[in-house]
């Protein structure tokens, strides 16, 4: 079943990989003999189903969980059982997609206005008046 991101965005089960590993955390002996950390692999180069634009956008928000090779690597492992671990896998990497869907808002270029301009100036003036009384003839 592929993962539903967002309303006409999804990713489909091809191009995840989950592979279950030992953990640690809650479990009790079930940690040292069951396989229950969930490792979910995406391609995120090879990906066809998101454009550049949300690609380039993921690549910080993944942080270090991007791999050399261009794969996000989400290691879930709070959960006891393999379901819960590969549930919350699949959330963390839909929360990435979701966030890099956003596309930036563009910044408008503004003037100071006047306002600013004379507290600016006011500033200057107040610190070369500070500074041109400190230094003086004095006798120390």
């Amino acid at each position: 079943m592929p993962l539903q991101v967002a309303p006409g965005v999804e990713i489909p089960d091809s191009e995840l990989s989950i592979t279950f590993v030992r953990s640690s955390g809650p479990g009790g002996q079930n940690v040292n003999k069951l396989a229950t950390a969930a490792q979910l692999r995406f391609d995120l180069e090879g990906s066809p189903s998101l454009s550049h634009a949300v690609k380039m956008r993921m690549r910080p928000l993944s942080g270090r969980r991007l791999t050399d090779e261009g794969a996000l690597l989400i290691i879930a492992r709070n959960h006891r059982s393999q379901e819960g671990n590969r549930r919350e896998a699949l959330e963390r990497l839909a929360d990435i997609i979701r966030r890099a869907l956003v596309p930036p808002k563009p910044r408008k270029p503004t003037k100071p206005t006047r306002a600013s301009r004379e507290r600016r100036l006011d500033g200057k003036a107040r610190r070369q008046r500070t500074k041109h009384n400190r230094s003086g003839s004095w006798e120390g």
